[in-house]
């Protein structure tokens, strides 16, 4: 009989401690669990709402390429105004040099272009009153040739026309020259003022080599895709116009980047309040909210056959815990 009870007692020692190791297997899953139907936990990764990209411009139309001559470290906390690089100005100022040069003998050229011109009116007016001088007198020897012979009225008629003719012609050439001088005048002064603006564009470049963040964040540099070897972009890299140097993403305002299982989707919506912990603070909840949720239904991973719906979760209060790449779990409630 005592053996009978000790066995019964053993038989239900043994069942619920199967009972008991059940319970704490179920839901126990390493990225994502639901428990009691109304809460859903997903992995994430935290990342900054504003970013600001340093993409290299072309600066004016002679440098597609500029060479770094200074960077702050990567990773580095800046404020907004600092200044993150510089690039080195040195062709542009050379350029400007040589345009400066290029100025004064082209203001030379224009002010022997102004005497010559003078010089020449000067002397085309000249040649005006010579040819009315002898317009008149032939007009002159015409009238008191009246009295004379057929014969030498006739050789003075002839003499007053082509002194006429003269004349007319030296007017048009008068004409002529003032056209094309003003031509000429206006070409050399537009040559002129084209180097003075590219000189005041160069001159206006340069305080546009020292690149300044507009936000406050953390200063992040971009991989240099040029070389053979991809590494970050360090003083003495020449970067190509286009190309993106650095970002610096808002710290204030941070995101979460995650997903939910198809099965979840209709189980949250825009706006639904969300738990959010940090790997490396389990016990710490951030407040957030369901900002966007993803219209298409897309594989987790090539090598997986789960598929996810993509959502962004936005962080209400600004944390400085909070860094962009950090791992996070988000709990959907």
């Amino acid at each position: 009989m005592k053996n009978r009870i000790i066995y019964s007692l053993s038989v239900v020692l043994f069942l619920l401690l199967v009972s008991i190791s059940c319970k704490k297997s179920v839901g126990a899953g390493p990225e994502r669990k639901v428990s009691d139907g109304s809460t859903i936990i997903e992995t994430g990764e935290l990342a900054a709402i504003n970013s600001i990209s340093f993409v290299i411009p072309r600066y004016g139309r002679h440098w597609y390429q500029m060479k770094v001559i200074g960077l702050l470290n990567h990773g580095e906390i800046v404020k907004k105004g600092d200044s993150i690089a510089q690039l080195d100005p040195a062709d542009i100022n050379k350029f400007i040099l040589d345009q400066e040069s290029n100025l004064e003998t082209q203001l030379a050229v224009l002010e022997k272009l102004y005497v010559e011109q003078e010089n020449r009116e000067q002397e085309s007016e000249s040649r005006i009153r010579n040819e009315m001088a002898s317009f008149d007198l032939k007009k002159i020897e015409l009238e008191a040739s009246r009295f004379e012979s057929e014969r030498l009225r006739r050789i003075k008629e002839l003499e007053f026309e082509q002194a006429k003719i003269n004349l007319e012609k030296e007017k048009r050439i008068y004409e002529l020259n003032k056209v094309i001088n003003a031509n000429d005048l206006k070409i050399q002064e537009i040559r002129v003022e084209q180097i003075r603006k590219e000189i005041e564009n160069a001159k206006n470049l340069l305080p546009a080599l020292t690149l300044r963040t507009p936000v406050s964040g953390v200063f992040q540099i971009e991989f240099n895709r040029q070389g053979t070897t991809r590494s970050l972009y360090k003083i003495g890299d020449n970067i190509y116009a286009g190309n993106n140097l650095a970002n610096v993403p808002e710290l204030e305002f941070m995101k979460v980047n995650t997903q939910v299982n198809e099965t979840d989707f209709l189980k949250i919506g825009v706006n639904q309040k969300v738990a959010v912990r940090l790997d490396a603070l389990p016990k710490v909840v951030f407040e957030g909210e369901v900002a966007y949720i993803g219209k298409l239904c897309r594989l987790k991973d090539p090598k997986s056959r789960q598929r996810v719906f993509d959502v962004e979760v936005r962080i209400l209060k600004p944390d400085e815990r909070l860094k962009p790449g950090m791992t996070v779990s988000c709990e959907f409630i």
